[in-house]
């Protein structure tokens, strides 16, 4: 299904000065805009190749395949303008709750602002709270200190200590 296809319902609609802002489940036409909003980003510039969509294509179709993993587009007339990635995750821990952890939240520069971050981050744990998580979590960068304030701002709490290692 084409996400042009007009009877595709969105996930989300808004109205913004801009025009109409819609979430939908990405298709696999959207890989080459969602690369640019992840190589747009301060840290995404070293490490995203926007311009070789080859190597995204067996994560897309293994995200797409796999019914605890949800990722996301936002159209702003009839462009792909915010993205973002929802993966539902059981565990023993919290009594055997589920947990959504939310990755690679991107809005395009020219709409930071307007509202279309906090509408995705409700959106998100609405479906999360509707899929019966007990917690949402995601982890931002140390250095990306106005996505911190944004987080705050929606609720969320730096209340434990990350830790990666790169392989």
């Amino acid at each position: 299904m084409s996400h042009t296809n007009p009877g595709v319902k969105p996930l989300l609609s808004m109205v913004l000065d801009e025009g109409v802002f819609t979430l939908r489940r990405a298709h696999w036409e959207d890989l080459p805009a969602i690369l640019r909003l992840l190589a747009a980003d301060q840290l995404g510039t070293s490490r995203e190749n926007a311009d070789d969509v080859g190597p995204y294509l067996q994560a897309f179709q293994q995200i797409n395949e796999d019914p605890a993993q949800l990722l996301v587009v936002g159209h702003l007339n009839g462009a792909c303008v915010a993205t973002f990635q929802l993966s539902f995750i059981p565990g023993l821990a919290r009594k055997g709750s589920l947990r959504c952890q939310v990755e690679a939240v991107r809005v395009a520069a020219e709409l930071r602002d307007h509202g279309v971050g906090a509408a995705m981050m409700q959106w998100a744990i609405e479906e999360a709270r509707n899929r019966g998580c007990t917690l949402v979590q995601l982890t931002s960068d140390k250095s990306r200190k106005d996505a911190h304030r944004f987080y705050e701002r929606l609720g969320f709490v730096a209340s434990h200590e990350g830790m990666k290692l790169a392989l």
